[in-house]
């Protein structure tokens, strides 16, 4: 049973973060500039925050998930805030001539930035109480298994940054600073675009 319910956490986790939102943009252009570990460890800092609102929803924490959802005006703001600066660094960023590898604060930076954008989208935490309702993990009376279902959506989850991250790489070397430049600028409008859709859709 563990195995089967490990399974679709992992098709869970897959199904959030393979689609290319804000995050993912993020990831990409923090790969390409950076290195496949700090995209990694960006990737890494949303699917952190997936575990946590699947915690969340999982446990049927009614309280904070009544909290999150009652202030989701205000959380959406100060996310599409967030993701406004993020992509106007974007814009004004210059493209080194070699990729410049992240260390230390620079890694932690990349984790806490993508945990913080992914944890101000609300309708995160109701995406994962539909689900779990819809397996019924969380009337499951064994405790165990919404852990094992949270350790399958991490699992998914980070399986995609990874793949994304390493894969991303791969074409670092056979782009020149002219096409670099363009990324950022297409990466910075589109991060942007992404911010100000989720301040204008509080309107």
């Amino acid at each position: 049973m563990y195995f089967t319910v490990f399974v679709k956490g992992i098709i869970i986790g897959l199904s959030v973060a393979a689609p290319v939102g804000p995050i993912g943009i993020l990831c990409i252009r923090r790969t390409l500039a950076h290195g496949r570990i700090a995209g990694l460890m960006s990737g890494l800092g949303a699917a952190s925050a997936d575990v946590i609102y699947g915690i969340i929803a999982g446990f049927g924490m009614t309280v904070i998930t009544n909290i999150l959802v009652g202030h989701k005006q205000w959380i959406s703001l100060v996310g599409g805030i967030l993701l406004c600066c993020l992509g106007a660094r974007m814009l004004a960023a210059k493209p080194a001539e070699e990729q410049a590898a992240a260390k230390g604060k620079g890694l932690i930076g990349s984790y806490l930035s993508t945990l913080l954008l992914t944890l101000t989208n609300p309708m995160t935490i109701i995406f994962f109480m539909a689900v779990f309702a819809s397996l019924g993990a969380a009337a499951v009376q064994d405790a165990a298994t919404p852990w094992v279902l949270v350790s399958g959506v991490f699992t998914g989850s980070a399986a995609w940054w990874f793949a994304l991250s390493f894969g991303v790489s791969v074409f670092r070397s056979r782009l020149n600073p002219g096409h670099l430049r363009l990324i950022n600028v297409i990466s910075g409008s589109i991060v942007i675009f992404f911010g100000i859709g989720a301040i204008t859709g509080l309107v």
